[in-house]
């Protein structure tokens, strides 16, 4: 509540007139006759904010439970000197999750979202692999990529089929309750 609605509503149990208009607008909103603003985007590579959240979810199931995926067979999780390995920075925005192979000769680079992968990953994830080839990578240094979504479409096996070096993997989720 505004500083200048309170003043005019006094304390409890005190009668009050609100006629000022300016107070109309948000005591409607208070009492709920008039919908909060939303923000709409008819951009398909703009995401649900809700979207974030999710992948941040999957992103933090992955790097727990690395060891046990069949990425972290051959990789381990990327650590320099600060330790980090998830949401790497970059100068290109933040890889989700950056890899190492067990004999140090690749980078893997891992992009994952959250439902339906569009094509418009593989510029994003590629964006992040020349990051990773420029500032990180050694001579003797491959790097790979990796897109985990839950679903993909003909655009982006497309878009994928000419890019040798970035693999797509799905993920699915289970969960189960059992009696105790």
């Amino acid at each position: 509540m505004s500083e200048g609605l309170r003043n005019s509503a006094g304390s409890i149990g005190t009668v009050s007139n609100l006629s000022r208009a300016s107070h109309h607008e948000e005591l409607a909103k208070l009492i709920g006759q008039t919908a909060a603003p939303t923000i709409v985007s008819t951009d398909t590579t703009v995401e649900d904010p809700t979207v974030f959240a999710l992948e941040k979810h999957l992103e933090d199931f992955l790097v727990q439970n690395w060891k046990q995926t069949e990425l972290g067979k051959c990789y381990d999780l990327f650590e320099d000197e600060n330790g980090t390995s998830q949401q790497y920075p970059t100068d290109t925005g933040p890889i989700d999750i950056l890899a190492i192979s067990k004999d140090k000769k690749e980078l893997l680079v891992l992009e994952l979202k959250k439902g339906r992968a569009s094509d418009s990953v593989v510029g994003q994830i590629q964006r992040y692999m020349g990051y990773v080839v420029e500032e990180l990578a050694e001579d003797h240094q491959t790097v790979r990529g990796v897109i985990i979504a839950l679903e993909d479409d003909q655009r982006i096996r497309r878009a994928l089929r000419v890019a040798q070096n970035i693999e797509f993997f799905r993920y699915e989720v289970s969960f189960r309750l059992f009696k105790a």
